[in-house]
């Protein structure tokens, strides 16, 4: 099976050569289609950049990162930017962007704000809502877009609980489909990455120590022997 993301000894430095911050160092790994893949570690270990890199937002400094050809991708990231306009607007732009007739859009936006349970809210100003219902507002408007690949930083990072159960459950069906989504998210939650992932990176100081499906990764019998950094990491006594 071809694969979405194929990254070859990539690394990403900021900043000048003899200052420079390596946020990501010689990565080497695949995404195949259908994956759900959640990235941990602890803050600052990479998996934002990696995200980036993966979406396009960020270009490898050595190696290679490479994604299939004509494959549609969307990311989320964990403070959606929302513009000040309506709901359905902030929705509709992005399709109107992508060259569909602003009629056309808007109709389209209606029926994403249905697939996450916000119509009634459609003509609100986007940002007036609570965190959660903007998070669902990015959903939705990544949803819109049909994306092969759903990208997600921390997704739930800043909500309340019945919020963080609500988007959870969106990004369940999002990748649920029939379709079979490509889900990669960063996470925190160590919970929500055993209900979600398949699949699990763990970084430190941008380096993958750990790429391990997700039952090995907090069960498996030679975590501790064989990947010490991330065992710790499971037990909390890292990050």
């Amino acid at each position: 099976m071809t694969p979405v993301f194929e990254l070859t000894a990539a690394s990403v430095h900021f900043g000048r050569a003899t200052t420079a911050v390596r946020a990501l160092t010689e990565v080497t790994l695949k995404i195949h289609p259908g994956e759900r893949v959640a990235l941990v570690g602890a803050n600052g270990c990479g998996k934002s950049t990696l995200l980036r890199l993966l979406h396009g937002l960020a270009a490898p400094t050595a190696g290679q990162a490479g994604c299939a050809p004509g494959v549609q991708q969307a990311m989320v990231f964990q403070r959606p930017h929302l513009l000040r306009l309506s709901v359905q607007s902030n929705i509709a732009l992005g399709l109107w962007l992508r060259g569909m007739p602003w009629g056309q859009a808007k109709v389209l936006a209606l029926a994403a704000l249905v697939r996450v349970g916000l119509i009634e809210l459609a003509l609100r100003p986007a940002r007036k809502l609570s965190g959660g219902q903007q998070q669902r507002v990015a959903l939705a408007r990544a949803w819109a877009l049909n994306p092969q690949v759903l990208l997600l930083d921390e997704p739930t990072a800043s909500l309340d609980p019945h919020a963080k159960r609500e988007v959870e459950a969106l990004i369940d069906e999002f990748a649920s489909a029939p379709s079979r989504m490509t889900l990669v998210f960063a996470s925190h939650n160590l919970g929500q990455v055993k209900r979600l992932a398949s699949r699990v990176i763990y970084l430190e100081r941008g380096r993958v120590l750990a790429d391990l499906p997700v039952h090995d990764f907090f069960s498996g019998p030679l975590m501790q022997s064989q990947y010490p950094a991330a065992h710790l990491f499971v037990r909390g006594e890292v990050g």
